[in-house]
C-alpha cells in the first residue's frame, strides 16, 4: 500500500532528504498574503567559529515551533536566517589554524589573513547550515544574511557616524579590560569574574627622609612599578602626620606622594592603598580626582614595558614571582596571606584580563540608555517572558557605563574614521576625498553590529524596504537570559535610536543546559554534548520534544538520555497508533471523514466514544494553543502527551475494537473517519514541534495533500462539544479502572470471568455502553441498577457517578478489605480538607473567575459523594 509505514520507526530514514524538499517546495517563505497578520523572527546568529551547541539548538527549536505554528495559523510568517562574524573567536580560531603551520597573522599581512577568514567563515557556515537542515528548522534562505554583508557593513557605518556626530561616540584613553591572548580591548560584559586563589603581598615603603615605612597589601605586586601615589583616609588617627610627605618605591626608588581620599577604607588591611591608575578601575578615578600622572606598565601580550626597568619583557605572572622573590631580599614583603577572591577573565580566551590604561572608541550610554528605560512604561515597551528577566534588564540599563566597541583585531567592521599628518581626524560613512588619509586599523566590537540585527536585515536604512515596512518589528526574541546584557538590550536601545520603536514585541528566555549532575556544559569538565550526536541516534524530532518540553521560560534544564529515550518512545508509540489506523482506514476519503463527522456532531450517527474524543481534541487543541500563545511549551507538550498516550491510544483505539471487531459495517466507517480526523488533527498539532515525522505520516493520509508544513492548525470546534458524553466516558474508563486495580489487589487475572454489580444513578448510561464494560472487564454475570443489594463479602470501589462491587467471596479478606477502604477513605478526607481550605479563602472566592470558583465547588460535591460512600461501605464491612 502506498501508504503504509514501514514497521519499525527509524528516525534516520524519516528525516533524510525532508528538509531538501522543503526548500524545493518553497514552504518557508512568506506567504505573501496581504490580508494575512504579519509575524517576523530574525534568528540570534551563531557565530562562524565551529559547530552549533546545545544552547543554539534550543534557541532554533523554540523558534522554529513558534514560525512554523504561526504559519499554519495563516500569519504571513518570516523567519529570517544569518549568521554573525563573532570578531575575538573566529579570529583567534584562525590564528590557530595558521599556526599549526607555523603562520602568523603578520606574516601575512591584514588583507592575506582576512581571505583566510573568508574561507573559514565559508566552511563554517556551510556546516552550520547542514546542521540547521538536521535540525529542520524553516528560515527563508532567501533573505539570508551575514553581519559583514555590504548591506549590514552600509547600516553599520551609518549608525556610527551618526552617535559621533551627536556626540554619542568619542575616542578617548581610558582604563579597560584587556584581553593579553587575543591582544584587544573588551567591554565590560566580556569580562567573566571567577573565584580563583590568590594573595595579599604586604609590602613596606620607606617613607622619604626618615626610618619610618608604610605597610601596603596588593594582590598584584607586579603593578607596583607603576604607583603614582599612596592614599590613606584623612580620618585616620595613625597616618595624619604623613599626609603631605613622599614615600618610595622598593627596587626602582621612585618618589610617590601620600594623599587622602575616601577610597582608603580605615577597616580594609592596613588601610593604606597604593594607586596604580593604568591598571585599576578604582585607582584610576582616584587619579582623575588628585591630578595624577598614569604609568602604564604592560605591552599588549601582557608582558612588561620598558616602564619596568629590568622586568621588561617577562610574562606579567613571572614578574609576579621575581618582584616578589626581590622584595623578600630587599626585606620589604612582610608577609603573604592566601586570599579566595574574584578575578575578571575573558569570555572568549579565558584569560585573565588586565585593567589598563588604553586609547580606545567608547558609546556614550547615558541618553541611550535613558531611552531605553523609558520605553519600558510605554505601550512599545518589550514584554519579556518570564516577566522577572525586564528587571535584569532594566538594573542592567540603570547602571550601565560607557561601553568601549573597538577592538584590536582585523575581522570585523574596521572603524570609519582616518588620520592624516596633520593630526586631523575624519569620520564619515565613507572615505575623505585626497590623498594622505589612514582608516583607523581597529574594529568594532561584533555586538555593534549584532546590535542593529533586527533591522539592518530587513533592508534599513532604507526605511521603504518592502520588508522593513512590512516586517518590522520583529514579533519574538527567543534567547538564552546569559546575553540579556549581551545583544538583547543593545537592540532594544540602537533600534530605539534609529527607528523610533522597539525592535520586538516580546523575548522569550530560556535557560541554560546543563548535564545530568546539573553542571554546566564545558569543554574543561569535559561534559557537552554535540546535538548532532543526538540526532544521529534518536533523530531531530526526538530531540526537540526534549528541548520543548524541559522547562519553563526562564529556567534551566538537565540534559538526559534517558529523557531521550522517553522521547523516542512517545513518537513510536504514535508510529505505530498511525500504522494501525492507516491499516484500517487506507480508503477513507476527505468526503467520507467530513460526512461522518457532521453526523456525529448531529448525533445521527457514532457512539458516545467517538463523540468524547472529539470533545477531547476540542480541548485539546484549546488549551495546547493558549499554552503555545504564552510561550509554555512545556504545558503545551504535557497536554499533548496526556491526550495522544492516554485518550487516544490507550483508551479510544482501544475501545474502537469493540467496533472495528464487530458486524457494523456502517458504524466501522463513522469510526474509521473519527480515527483519520483525529490522527490527522493530532499529527498538526505535533508538527511545530517535530516536524519530520509528522509530515512523514501526514503525507501518506489518504485524504491529505501537500505539505503539513502549511496546513491549517487546528481550531476549536464547538459542534463537537459534548459534555455529557465526555462525563459519561470519563466513568466508562474510571470504572474500568477500579475494576483493574481490584484485580490486581487480590491476583484475580483478567481471563478470569467474575461477577460484578455496579449501582449509579446513570445506570441507563452504563447498560448502554455494557459491550465496552463487558470487554475490558470479562464480567461472568453484570448487573447494572440504580438500586441494588449490597453484597457482604465484596470488593468495591467508589466513582464517580457509581459505586462498584465485585462479589469474591473465598477471595478476600474481610480485614484487608476494610484496611484498604479506610486508606481510600484518608485519600478523600485529604481530598476534601483542600478543596475546604481554598473555598474557606475570601481572596480566592473574591478574586477567582466564577467557573474557577464552580469548579471546586463541583470538586467538594464530588469528594463528599465518595468519602460518604467509602463511609458507609466500612460500616457495613464491620457490622458484617
Amino acid at each position: 500500500m502506498t501508504n503504509e509505514l514501514t514497521p519499525k520507526f527509524n528516525p534516520t530514514e524519516v528525516e533524510e532528504g525532508r528538509y531538501e524538499k522543503w526548500l524545493e517546495a518553497d514552504v518557508f517563505k512568506p506567504s505573501g498574503n496581504p490580508d494575512a497578520e504579519p509575524y517576523s523572527i530574525v534568528i540570534p546568529p551563531p557565530n562562524v567559529t565551529g559547530k552549533l551547541h546545545l544552547g543554539h539548538a534550543w534557541d532554533t527549536t523554540l523558534q522554529d515551533i513558534i514560525i512554523r505554528q504561526k504559519r499554519m495559523q495563516g500569519f504571513d510568517t518570516l523567519w529570517l536566517p544569518g549568521m554573525d562574524h563573532a570578531g575575538i573567536a573566529t579570529q583567534a580560531k584562525v590564528a590557530a589554524r595558521l599556526a599549526e603551520d607555523g603562520i602568523l597573522p603578520q606574516d601575512l599581512g591584514r588583507e592575506k589573513f582576512l581571505d583566510k577568514v573568508w574561507e573559514w567563515k565559508d566552511e563554517y557556515a556551510t556546516t552550520i547550515k547542514e546542521q540547521w537542515g538536521k535540525m529542520g528548522i524553516s528560515v527563508d534562505y532567501s533573505r539570508e544574511r551575514f553581519t559583514l554583508d555590504e548591506g549590514l557593513s552600509q547600516a553599520v557605518r551609518k549608525v556610527f557616524v551618526q552617535l559621533y556626530n551627536k556626540g554619542w561616540i568619542y575616542r578617548g584613553e581610558k582604563l579597560i579590560n584587556w584581553d593579553p591572548k587575543a591582544m584587544t580591548a573588551l567591554s565590560d560584559i566580556e569580562v567573566i569574574h571567577k573565584e580563583i586563589d590568590g594573595a595579599f603581598y604586604h609590602i613596606t615603603y620607606q617613607i622619604e627622609g626618615s626610618d619610618e615605612f608604610v605597610e601596603i597589601a596588593t594582590t598584584r605586586p607586579e603593578t607596583f612599578l607603576g604607583d603614582t601615589a599612596v592614599i590613606v583616609n584623612e580620618k585616620d588617627e595613625r597616618y595624619k602626620h604623613l599626609v603631605g610627605k613622599n614615600v618610595i618605591l622598593p627596587i626602582i626608588n621612585r618618589v610617590i606622594p601620600i594623599l587622602t581620599d575616601d577610597h582608603a577604607d580605615m577597616e580594609k588591611e592596613t588601610g593604606v592603598v597604593k594607586i596604580t591608575p593604568a591598571h585599576d578601575p578604582n585607582d584610576f578615578e582616584v587619579a582623575m580626582r588628585h591630578d595624577l600622572p598614569m604609568i602604564n606598565m604592560m605591552n599588549n601580550d601582557g608582558t612588561i614595558n620598558e616602564n619596568g626597568g629590568k622586568y621588561e619583557g617577562l610574562d606579567r605572572f613571572e614578574a609576579r614571582k621575581q618582584i616578589v622573590a626581590d622584595l623578600k631580599e630587599l626585606g620589604q614583603l612582610v608577609d603573604i596571606k592566601p586570599v579566595r577572591h574574584e578575578v575578571g577573565h575573558s569570555e572568549r580566551t579565558g584569560v585573565v584580563v588586565e585593567p589598563r590604561l588604553s586609547t580606545q572608541w567608547f558609546v556614550k550610554m547615558d541618553e541611550l540608555a535613558k531611552n531605553a528605560i523609558a520605553n519600558q512604561t510605554t505601550e512599545d515597551a518589550v514584554e519579556f517572558y518570564p516577566p522577572r528577566f525586564n528587571d535584569t534588564f532594566m538594573q542592567w540599563m540603570e547602571n550601565v557605563h560607557d561601553w568601549v566597541i573597538s577592538r584590536q583585531l582585523w575581522w570585523g567592521h574596521q572603524i570609519p574614521a582616518w588620520y592624516n599628518e596633520a593630526g586631523e581626524m575624519y569620520v564619515g560613512e565613507e572615505a575623505p576625498e585626497g590623498e594622505g588619509w589612514t582608516q583607523d586599523a581597529d574594529v568594532l566590537d561584533t555586538w555593534f553590529s549584532s546590535a542593529l540585527w533586527p533591522f539592518s536585515t530587513m533592508g534599513w536604512p532604507d526605511e521603504n524596504s518592502a520588508d522593513f515596512k512590512r516586517y518590522f518589528p520583529t514579533s519574538t526574541l527567543v534567547t538564552g537570559y546569559d546575553i540579556i546584557f549581551f545583544w538583547v538590550s543593545r537592540m532594544i536601545f540602537q533600534s530605539l535610536e534609529f527607528t523610533g520603536k522597539s525592535p520586538f514585541h516580546n523575548v522569550l528566555i530560556h535557560g541554560l543546559i546543563r548535564d545530568e549532575e546539573g553542571r554546566k556544559m564545558s569543554k574543561s569538565l569535559g561534559n557537552g554534548i554535540d546535538p548532532m550526536d543526538v540526532i544521529e541516534k534518536y533523530g531531530a524530532d526526538a530531540l526537540r520534544w526534549f528541548l520543548s518540553n524541559g522547562s519553563a521560560p526562564g529556567q534551566d534544564v538537565r540534559f538526559s538520555y534517558d529523557k531521550m529515550d522517553a522521547a523516542w518512545n512517545f513518537i513510536n508509540k504514535i508510529w505505530n497508533v498511525s500504522r494501525y489506523i492507516l491499516m484500517n482506514a487506507e480508503d477513507v476519503s476527505a468526503d467520507a471523514v467530513s460526512s461522518a463527522l457532521t453526523k456525529v456532531a448531529n448525533k445521527t450517527a457514532g457512539n458516545v466514544t467517538d463523540r468524547w474524543i472529539l470533545t477531547r481534541l476540542n480541548d485539546t487543541a484549546r488549551r495546547v494553543t493558549e499554552q503555545m500563545d504564552k510561550f509554555e511549551f512545556g504545558v503545551a507538550g504535557h497536554i499533548l502527551y496526556n491526550f495522544i498516550w492516554d485518550e487516544f491510544a490507550n483508551w479510544y483505539l482501544e475501545l474502537t475494537k469493540e467496533v472495528m471487531f464487530g458486524e457494523d459495517e456502517a458504524e466501522k466507517d463513522i469510526t474509521r473517519a473519527v480515527l483519520l480526523h483525529v490522527l490527522d488533527q493530532v499529527l498538526r498539532l505535533l508538527h511545530p514541534i517535530m516536524p519530520f515525522f509528522t509530515e512523514e505520516i501526514f503525507e501518506k493520509l489518504p485524504n491529505t495533500s501537500g505539505s503539513i508544513v502549511v496546513a491549517e492548525y487546528p481550531k476549536v470546534r464547538p459542534e463537537f462539544n459534548d459534555d455529557k458524553a465526555s462525563e459519561g466516558v470519563a466513568m466508562l474508563i474510571e470504572l474500568i479502572t477500579a475494576v483493574r486495580n481490584i484485580r490486581a489487589e487480590v491476583n484475580t487475572p483478567l481471563s478470569k470471568a467474575v461477577p460484578m454489580l455496579i449501582k449509579s444513578e446513570h445506570a441507563d448510561f452504563l447498560n448502554a455502553v455494557s459491550p465496552y464494560i463487558s470487554r475490558f472487564t470479562n464480567p461472568s454475570e453484570l448487573t447494572i441498577t440504580k438500586d441494588l443489594a449490597v453484597p457482604e463479602q465484596a470488593m468495591s470501589a467508589v466513582i464517580t457517578g457509581a459505586e462498584l462491587y465485585l462479589p469474591l467471596a473465598g477471595l478476600i479478606n474481610i480485614e484487608e478489605e476494610i484496611a484498604r477502604l479506610e486508606k481510600e477513605l484518608a485519600k478523600w478526607k485529604k481530598e476534601l480538607d483542600l478543596v475546604n481550605k481554598k473555598l474557606g479563602n475570601e481572596r480566592f472566592v473574591a478574586n477567582a473567575k466564577a467557573e474557577v470558583v464552580q469548579k471546586e465547588k463541583d470538586k467538594l460535591a464530588d469528594y463528599q459523594e465518595k468519602f460518604d460512600t467509602v463511609k458507609a461501605r466500612i460500616a457495613e464491612l464491620k457490622e458484617n
